[in-house]
């Protein structure tokens, strides 16, 4: 069956699912979604996601979104995906579940109410909340302190694994959300976690060359949002 992935690479979610297929040699169509263009929002995509949000995937005749639902999905349903990406044992299941969830309320959360608050807003032509966003940064930096002391455990990667699951890509994919923000700020956020940093880099390398592959956006996509940053301050 052939395997579609609706995606576009600003949006964490969507990378972490582009490089697991491609670390598993999962083949499949990339299917631009241009979030800045509203192309979430056309009649077409409905069809694929009534929520109008990236990720999405048809397989088949198989649809689904929602990208924790789609990284347990692939991991279960292509054979060739080695067992520590989501472990056949019912109790690692659970727990890689537990980090997941645990995710959309604290660490994802913080994430995209301070990103989008201090930069990502004006590329969606809507202007900055100050306030939101340091509500953002407080609870972005509340879960990467979580990470580091419960997470992270005694291992190199989540729950103290020694090879990283669908979990470490969903999280580390979010956090790589921070490369977009002024390296003042960056070095203010990240800075202090160094071992969220070693954590990083050990995905970075057990992904490799398809973290980097699929990153290489952040860099461009950071020199426009600052110069957009700097014609709006200007005005």
């Amino acid at each position: 069956m052939a395997l579609k992935l609706y995606v576009d690479r600003m949006s964490q979610p969507s990378r972490a699912i582009l490089i697991f297929c491609k670390k598993n040699g999962i083949e499949f169509e990339e299917v631009k979604i241009d979030l800045a263009k509203g192309q979430h929002r056309t009649p077409d995509f409905a069809e694929v996601n009534p929520m109008k949000q990236v990720p999405a995937i048809v397989h088949g005749d198989f649809t689904l979104f929602e990208s924790h639902a789609i990284l347990i999905y692939l991991a279960s349903a292509f054979p060739e995906v080695a067992d520590h990406w989501y472990p056949a044992d019912v109790r690692q299941r659970a727990k890689i579940h537990s980090v997941l969830d645990w995710h959309h309320s604290n660490l994802r959360r913080g994430s995209v109410g301070y990103i989008f608050n201090t930069i990502i807003a004006l590329a969606f032509g809507l202007p900055l909340n100050p306030n939101a966003a340091a509500e953002g940064e407080k609870l972005l930096s509340a879960s990467l302190a979580t990470i580091e002391s419960f997470w992270l455990e005694d291992g190199p990667f989540l729950l103290g694994n020694s090879q990283p699951s669908i979990a470490d890509l969903a999280l580390v994919c979010e956090v790589m959300q921070i490369e977009v923000a002024d390296e003042n700020d960056r070095e203010r956020i990240l800075g202090p976690h160094k071992r969220i940093l070693k954590w990083i880099e050990d995905v970075k390398n057990a992904t490799a060359p398809h973290f980097d592959d699929i990153h290489v956006i952040m860099s461009p996509t950071k020199e426009r949002l600052k110069e957009l940053k700097a014609r709006v301050n200007k005005l």
